[in-house]
């Protein structure tokens, strides 16, 4: 093996300057957050392009960085198959829920479960979310201290300290504006991270042919022995359910925009970027396997790939481009569970009559919470875990949580026959399954019931003698008793005139086009608002400046001129940002 690159001086000022313009980020919004439809929702304000890239941002963490990479060095292609199915998974929520949650008007994302079933859901949901969303924001955080601790050798609390406290602070100032418009940043930089890293894999292994020629048989294929079409199937749905129902940070790109068609063009710039997204962010590690083959540790083959092929400078930005991924997902998380803490427990339940003031307060106090219980999680998780045990835990708390919640919210939407009293008992009695099995999975003895088989450690339950994963049948048996619940005491007891009363007003709304209600009317309400040209702008002729300021350590030509081409297009489409955002309005009068 090759020696690898070392940290240097352009390494460490590209990640810390990085740090620095998150943080100016944030303070620029601080001032603005007048309200806490602004500081929750962007006033409904936010651009489709920016929701759409901030959505993408908040729906993968160095995870994938870890993971995908992993599969891909291991296994082939099919790595980058297991990240396609956020395509149908979001072509769903676009084409059938995107429209909706913009119409139903709503500050929160689980606020709607109040006017669709009643008020016990609203908080059930609320209260359960939160706690789900903190342990899975630790094992995020966990990993980008890991991540951190291996590719710069600080200590792991203190990487873990110092990249949840970052992301705490630029959330707690500037709410989700500072959210969405440090996610584009983010977006930028791994896109730019991307363009020169798989150029120079493919270079460095003798180009494209020379890769596929040295691949296993098979290795490019979309599915794998070891992940087939049924496993694929199974993550298709299981996302399709989660990023339209628990993943509430997802759902808030939706409603933050202005009108319903620019929900729908959010889910699509979506759909679009996981497309072309996975192939060029994950094929370098599948080149990885002739660079550096016989990995032990196949998780760390992207570290290892950047500190093989990039110089100064440019590792540090690669780096940061990580960071990146994780502290989108994480802003995002800590912003709209604080938006349910608030809104949907301390506003319904404690302060209906509180001030916009006492609320945008109680929101960054509830973000402050949140963040620092992630961090807390974090700081608890077994420092031995490889990247794949990470991986099942996250894919193994979700199959658990995801149905039983899923399906009332989304069928709620869909449908106007399910009844509360069927939400709550599909809810209830799906959960309960789910950690039921969940339980059986630590028994450490071998034991058969009619048709099931459990086999200790190999996460494996036997359904008439066909081998299925643990998560798999924890997802199938929680969606099934969650959606036959539901039909079944639908049917048996159907909605009584009294809850169809409550809902109608909730469902006749759904109906109503934005904009054309009467306190929609007045297009200033309409159209004005924080503005992030500005400052979108300014922060990618930063980005340009730092990236042009680390040329002399280039190190080929191939890397000087891509290097010296991302930044010129960055210092033109900054200035135009920029100066087109001088005549727009900061904040609303």
């Amino acid at each position: 093996m090759e020696t690898q690159n070392i940290l240097k001086f352009p390494d460490y000022f590209m990640i810390i300057g990085y740090f620095v313009l998150m943080l100016a980020i944030g303070l620029y919004f601080y001032r603005s957050m007048k309200g806490i439809k602004e500081y929750f929702s962007g006033s409904n304000n936010i651009p489709w392009w920016l929701s759409g890239v901030s959505f993408y941002m908040s729906s993968f963490s160095v995870m994938a960085f870890i993971t995908y990479p992993s599969l891909c060095y291991r296994f082939g292609f099919v790595g980058v198959t297991l990240l396609w199915v956020a395509v149908p998974a979001t072509l769903f929520s676009t084409i059938f829920l995107a429209h909706k949650w913009r119409r139903a008007r709503i500050e929160s994302p689980v606020e709607y479960l109040e006017h669709r079933y009643s008020p016990v859901l609203r908080q059930l949901f609320s209260w359960q979310g939160v706690p789900t969303k903190v342990i899975d924001d630790g094992i995020k955080l966990f990993a980008i201290g890991t991540f951190i601790s291996v590719s710069l050798g600080f200590d792991i609390k203190w990487s873990m300290v110092g990249a949840g406290g970052i992301m705490l602070l630029y959330t707690f100032m500037g709410g989700l504006w500072a959210v969405a418009v440090t996610d584009f940043i983010q977006f930028i930089i791994l896109t730019a991270a991307v363009i020169i890293i798989l150029p120079l894999s493919l270079i460095r292994a003798g180009g494209i042919s020379q890769v596929l020629d040295g691949l296993p048989e098979g290795f490019m294929n979309l599915t794998s022995p070891e992940y087939g079409w049924g496993y694929v199937i199974y993550l298709v749905v299981m996302y399709t359910l989660a990023w339209s129902s628990v993943n509430w940070a997802l759902i808030q790109r939706y409603y933050c925009v202005p009108t319903e068609r620019d929900a729908v063009k959010t889910g699509l710039s979506v759909v679009f970027l996981y497309i072309i997204g996975p192939p060029l962010m994950f094929i370098p590690a599948i080149v990885g396997t002739q660079l550096l083959p016989g990995l032990t540790d196949a998780g760390t083959i992207y570290p290892a790939l950047c500190r093989l092929l990039l110089p100064a400078g440019m590792l540090g930005l690669m780096i940061s481009a990580m960071f990146a991924a994780t502290m989108s997902t994480l802003s995002g998380d800590y912003n709209v569970c604080a938006n349910v803490l608030t809104h949907d427990v301390y506003r319904r339940l404690l302060r209906p009559a509180a001030s916009q003031r006492e609320l945008v307060l109680v929101g960054r106090l509830m973000t402050l919470l949140v963040g620092l219980l992630a961090l807390g999680a974090a700081l608890l998780m077994a420092y031995q875990a490889k990247a794949e045990d990470l991986f099942n835990i996250m894919v193994t708390l979700f199959s658990i949580a995801t149905a039983p919640v899923a399906i009332p919210m989304i069928l709620g939407l869909l449908s106007r026959s399910f009844t509360e009293r069927s939400a709550l008992w599909g809810f209830l009695l799906g959960l309960l399954l789910g950690l039921v099995l969940f339980g059986f999975s630590y028994y450490p003895h071998p034991f058969s019931f009619l048709f099931l088989e459990w086999t200790p450690g190999k996460d494996q339950i036997a359904f008439f003698g066909h081998a299925a994963s643990l998560e798999m049948v924890l997802f199938l048996a929680t969606s099934l008793t969650t959606f036959f619940t539901m039909v079944f005491i639908t049917a048996i007891s159907p909605m009584k005139q009294t809850e169809k009363d409550h809902i109608e007003p909730f469902l006749q709304r759904l109906q109503i086009p934005i904009g054309t209600l009467p306190e929609e009317m007045d297009s200033e309400t309409v159209k004005s608002g924080v503005s992030p040209f500005r400052i979108v702008g300014v922060s990618l002729i930063i980005i340009a400046v730092m990236m042009m300021a680390v040329l002399p350590w280039s190190g080929n030509w191939t890397t000087f001129i891509l290097n010296a081409i991302i930044g010129v297009f960055l210092v033109i489409v900054g200035l135009a940002l920029a100066l087109s955002g001088r005549s727009k309005p900061l904040v609303a009068e």
